[in-house]
């Protein structure tokens, strides 16, 4: 479940939360779909088209306005009505630089201003749709951007980040701080030297950022950009516009487009691809919002008595099984892919949404480019409208491929359920856990040696591929791992949570799934324990980079970790039956140490019979080995993957407390 809960929105959703059937459709499966091009503003010099999809509309106008918010109108244009729900009206002079609004009459009510849902330029706070050309919002080079090449999606290492979050500490050296263009300047350091920003980026080795949510959404006033303001964004409004929050001048349209494209060339030109972090499930308000506004009830689900559905846990669940819903949501993908370059995507509460969406989603990214990357949550708030077996939920991924979950198995299994805050995992030496490791270790993908008659602790697995599952111990939501550790162990010292962070990274980054790093994990970054922190101020959310040169250890660790991965394809085989075949789980002395042998030279590895196992407990432990000469990568919370760490010869190996032992012949 997710903790990014607005009890404000809920209230100001559930206010008057019916909503009935208009203009004589008895149900939303009867109202008209259209297949032609949704495109709301279609701008020439010469003229200007304005559509709009209202089918239970009996008049529509558009309002043209000078500026992007302030002023009224200063003329109206009446739409005519088309086929399948379509509204038209044309305007043959230049409009570039104007704005406007639609107005729909339904029921003899006027349902109020909106930008439309397909509004691709708003003015500041998103209230009124800019006109323009797209084409000018290019930055130089941009048509010769591309994404970095990757030729598979094991070989995908994630790391997500909030735009504020990583750029604001006025120790990061980044003159842009809080904004997209932070994301564009390279060679920032700290005045210790560290490296931070995009150079930070490329030091410790990642392939994909994952931008928290960067559409334009509801919480934060674009209007006082001087005024600190926070929010992760899980409010949207306007789907298919960047935040104005986050650029240099959010009033003008041009600007946060402009902006937005620089940060993806410049991530590009690192090496780094761009996941963009999408909420579909729910809008940050119901009545009023432009879904709302323009469709009434068409776009939610209900409940039994009529009322909107709250699966999100936000107010209102979309219907994503509904034909306008879900043409919306692909197309709204497909156009972040091919106009911002996105290469891919992270779905909120993915779980609300139906299956044959999500497949649909996958076809049409492919279409694009086959290695865009797709994974969400696989679970609900509370309990979803449609019956689960029609969900995208993490049960059913084996029936969605080429899309992934989290797998929150694993993660609370290495740092401990995240209900019960104070109650640690397998990390801190808890027994009970290493049942829920070793499924994350394999991917979630089903193995010889995890079965429920070897364990009580047999968790059903349910990846097809090892790419379907999310490795992770720590990410926006909840207390990150560094404050879990404090809660879970009080009075430990900072070099004792600096080995537990080691160990639950060893962890991570040695799982067959897609490894996922919450942005300053990698120098025990923290939250002042505070973990649902969505509207949190700067003091608790910001990453206080500082922490890199106090914590370089960890840094260094978790560097030398991404490179084991990217060096060695054993640690990323990428398929079921090469993981059945390879990955032996050994006997370990106490149950609560995980110890396993990836054998021979699994995807032509340059390393034979590599060896990783993991002790948490407060003593060290010995494992029996298959006996030879193994030279040693890790060891002691250091790792060297150029001259290693020493020689073992035998047929045991002994392991340090608290720590990792990675061993290869």
């Amino acid at each position: 479940m997710r903790l990014k809960i607005f009890l404000f929105m809920s209230i100001i959703a559930l206010l008057g939360c019916t909503s009935g059937h208009q203009s004589g459709y008895s149900s939303f499966d009867e109202y008209p779909v259209y297949y032609g091009p949704w495109e709301e503003m279609v701008y020439t010099p010469a003229e200007t088209r304005f559509s709009l999809w209202a089918p239970t509309a009996s008049e529509v106008r558009v309002m043209l306005y000078e500026h992007g918010s302030e002023g009224s109108m200063y003329r109206m244009i009446p739409m005519e009505p088309a086929e399948d729900g379509m509204w038209n009206a044309r305007v043959a002079e230049d409009l570039k630089g104007k704005f406007y609004t639609f107005n729909a009459k339904i029921d003899e009510v006027w349902q109020g201003d909106t930008p439309g849902l397909m509004a691709r330029a708003v003015g500041v706070n998103g209230n009124r749709a800019a006109i323009l050309d797209l084409r000018t919002t290019d930055p130089e080079g941009w048509a010769n951007d591309r994404r970095p090449v990757l030729n598979h999606f094991s070989d995908i290492v994630i790391y997500e980040l909030h735009h504020r979050d990583f750029s604001i500490d006025t120790v990061s050296g980044i003159r842009h701080r809080g904004k997209y263009l932070a994301l564009t300047e390279d060679s920032t350091h700290t005045y210790w030297g560290d490296k931070t920003g995009i150079s930070h980026l490329k030091e410790l080795g990642i392939t994909h950022v994952h931008l928290l949510p960067s559409f334009d959404f509801s919480s934060v006033d674009e209007s006082k950009p001087d005024k600190p303001q926070y929010n992760w964004g899980y409010d949207p409004k306007n789907y298919q516009v960047p935040e104005g929050s986050y650029a240099t001048d959010p009033f003008t349209p041009e600007v946060r487009i402009r902006e937005f494209k620089q940060m993806v060339m410049a991530l590009h030109k690192a090496g780094i691809r761009v996941i963009m972090d999408v909420v579909f499930n729910h809008t940050a308000q119901t009545h009023g919002s432009n879904f709302e506004r323009t469709v009434p009830g068409y776009f939610y689900r209900h409940d039994a008595d009529g009322n909107f559905a709250n699966g999100s846990g936000c107010g209102n669940e979309t219907a994503s099984e509904r034909p306008m819903m879900r043409r919306y949501m692909v197309e709204s993908v497909c156009y972040w892919a091919q106009e911002y370059h996105i290469d891919g995507f992270r779905f909120d509460l993915m779980g609300l949404h139906d299956i044959e969406t999500m497949n649909q989603i996958r076809t049409a990214l492919s279409k694009i480019d086959p290695t865009i990357f797709i994974y969400g949550e696989g679970w609900a708030a509370q309990e979803p409208q449609l019956p689960k077996e029609q969900l995208a939920m993490k049960a059913n991924v084996s029936r969605m491929p080429g899309i992934a979950v989290f797998s929150d198995e694993f993660r609370d299994s290495l740092r401990g359920n995240w209900k019960h805050e104070s109650r640690g995992g397998f990390v801190i030496g808890k027994f009970g856990y290493e049942g829920g490791v070793k499924f994350g270790l394999v991917g979630a993908v089903r193995h010889p040696q995890l079965t429920s008659n070897a364990s009580n602790q047999y968790i059903h697995p349910w990846a097809e591929q090892p790419t379907q599952m999310i490795s992770y111990v720590s990410c926006h939501d909840d207390l990150c791992i560094t404050d879990r550790l404090k809660k879970t162990l009080p009075g430990a010292s900072p070099q004792e949570l600096g080995a537990l962070m080691k160990l639950a990274e060893t962890a991570v980054f040695t799982s067959q799934g897609v490894p996922f790093l919450f942005a300053g994990d990698e120098f025990m970054r923290d939250k002042k324990g505070v973990s649902n922190s969505y509207n949190s101020p700067d003091s608790i959310n910001a990453i206080n980079w500082q922490l890199k040169n106090q914590h370089r250890d960890v840094f260094d660790y978790v560097k030398g970790l991404i490179a084991l991965r990217k060096a060695h394809p054993a640690f990323r085989l990428g398929d079921a039956e090469k993981i059945r075949a390879h990955l032996e789980f050994l006997h370990t002395p106490a149950d609560n140490v995980v110890a396993f042998c990836l054998k021979g030279r699994p995807n032509g590895d340059s390393w034979l019979n590599t060896i990783v196992i993991l002790n948490p407990r407060t003593e060290p432990v010995t494992v029996d080995i298959p006996n030879g000469k193994y030279w040693i990568a890790a060891r002691d919370g250091k790792i060297d993957l150029v001259l290693g760490l020493g020689n073992l010869v035998g047929n045991q190996a002994v392991v340090s407390p608290r720590s990792a032992l990675i061993i290869h012949q």
